[in-house]
């Protein structure tokens, strides 16, 4: 199975110029849940959590900690997802690709959401920090509502 540093360099590779952090973060929890809800098997099994500003796994956070910009992925290989899996990550990259961190951000702040979900059903306020994590049956069951 791919990790998520596999799929982080996948998409890392795919932009002409440096992506924040931000925007790496929320794409991949973006690819997660499509595979999710579309292969019904994750992409990879490091999971996300509940933070402020959004879904974040804290194996990509641990290694981009302190950057503005990134520009290469040097941690995983693209080369070991299989060519369905790079399918869906396609199809998210065409989706959101082009949208910044923030608004990335800003989508999976929507009512309903994993992240809202998540956060609700611990208690956390606005601006409270939460290490929560964001279940792949809640991400499976919501990216499937949407389709």
């Amino acid at each position: 199975m791919a990790t998520i540093h596999d799929v982080a360099a996948y998409i890392v590779q795919h932009f002409r110029s440096d992506i924040t952090p931000m925007k790496l973060q929320k794409l991949t929890f973006f690819s997660q849940g499509w595979s999710l809800a579309l292969l019904d098997e994750p992409l990879f099994n490091e999971k996300f959590q509940a933070w402020v500003n959004g879904p974040v796994s804290y194996e990509l956070f641990d290694l981009h900690r302190g950057q503005w910009a990134i520009d290469s992925w040097d941690h995983g290989n693209p080369n070991n997802l299989t060519p369905q899996q790079k399918i869906v990550v396609d199809a998210a990259l065409r989706n959101y690709g082009a949208l910044s961190g923030r608004e990335l951000s800003e989508l999976t702040h929507q009512p309903g959401t994993p992240w809202s979900e998540t956060r609700y059903e611990e208690g956390v306020g606005p601006n409270q920090r939460s290490t929560a994590s964001i279940t792949d049956e809640l991400m499976k069951s919501y990216f499937q509502s949407i389709l």
